[in-house]
């Protein structure tokens, strides 16, 4: 779902289906290569819209976009390659839901 937060109001849902690509993944570096770097990615998804839905918005309120958070890239970068790759065996090997990651195992 999209709201938007400036000029005309909407709501756009977009439904469908996706598939998650991490690291440790083949694709990974082909996928990776369409964006710019970005220290600590760990997950593209490729998303499939079966169906697009729009609605007036007009309870969205209006914000004002400051800019980016600069914190994660800091963090991550200072972590460097390998402590991020411990942060991740440490913190994600379970979902949200209580399920196992597909993340792991990193090589």
């Amino acid at each position: 779902m999209f709201c938007a937060f400036e000029g005309a109001p909407l709501i756009l849902r977009l439904y469908g289906t996706a598939e998650v690509f991490h690291p440790r993944d083949p694709q990974w570096e082909d996928l990776l290569a369409y964006f710019p770097p970005i220290a600590g990615a760990r997950q593209i998804f490729d998303v499939h819209v079966d169906l697009v839905r729009t609605s007036c918005g007009m309870a969205v309120p209006f914000y004002d976009f400051v800019g980016d958070r600069s914190e994660i890239k800091k963090w991550a970068e200072g972590k460097g390659e390998q402590g991020l790759k411990e942060y991740w065996e440490r913190k994600n090997l379970v979902s949200i839901d209580g399920q196992p990651t597909k993340i792991f195992p990193i090589e």
